[in-house]
């Protein structure tokens, strides 16, 4: 998948996301690794484990996604980005979105607006490998009890159908994930859903689909997308009393 002798540095935005460690995990193999975070504070098991898997290198950078003017001196300074890992999120507060708009703005900032910005300076800097971004079945059809983040998911993967076919034959694939609930410090008091995966299993999913040298995009569970057409098909008075 890269070069053997330059194969190039991983960034993982999001440097606290169980789904973005367990993917640098798998590739980091004699490469360095760029941790970003919020704050790099408290990534000592992070580095451990990905020093333990082979990393050359660990270093951790302060990453603030909602600063989109300082996403593409993060990349620059990252060095040669040949594996992007786009990890950072939020589920927000439905709840208090419903009735505060900025708690709704927030949602929208961090999980559309800067994943947008962020892509696109990806996109525009990195001239080979893969970068991996993640939608999420929310956003396959807005569901009542989470419609602000699902409305995010729904815009992300639209916009990354298009970058992925901008990016055919340039060398740099995009590789976007469409999980169902997965089970991690994300979601944890949450009751799992349906179909629900482990951040490993994305991870194996994702870094599988790689391997393969072109940009697509992976349901996981496979299965998974044999549900979502159905949930095309729900008459809209029984979906909107739909779970989460």
């Amino acid at each position: 998948m890269q070069r053997v002798d330059n194969p190039g540095t991983v960034l993982l935005l999001g440097a606290r996301s169980d789904i973005g460690g367990e993917i640098a995990v798998r590739i980091c193999s004699g490469r360095e690794v760029v941790l970003a975070a919020r704050s790099s504070d408290g990534l000592d098991d992070v580095k451990r484990r990905l020093l333990a898997a082979g990393a050359t290198v660990v270093r951790a950078v302060n990453f603030d996604a909602t600063d989109l003017d300082s996403h593409r001196r993060i990349v620059r300074e990252a060095g040669e980005v040949t594996s992007a890992i786009v990890a950072f999120g939020i589920l927000g507060d439905q709840e208090l979105a419903e009735r505060e708009e900025r708690e709704a703005a927030r949602i929208a900032t961090v999980d559309y607006v800067a994943q947008v910005n962020m892509l696109t300076v990806l996109a525009d800097e990195m001239a080979r490998g893969e970068i991996f971004a993640f939608s999420s079945i929310a956003g396959w059809r807005a569901r009542r009890a989470n419609y602000v983040y699902g409305s995010t998911k729904a815009g992300l993967d639209a916009f990354c159908q298009g970058l992925s076919d901008k990016l055919h034959g340039t060398g740099l694939n995009l590789i976007l994930a469409r999980p169902g609930f997965v089970i991690g410090a994300m979601t944890e008091g949450m009751k799992p859903a349906i179909m629900s995966v482990t951040p490993d299993v994305v991870a194996d999913a994702v870094v599988d689909a790689a391997a393969k040298g072109r940009s697509t995009t992976v349901w996981i569970p496979r299965r998974l997308a044999v549900l979502a057409m159905i949930m095309r098909l729900v008459p809209r008075p029984i979906w909107r009393h739909m779970p989460r």
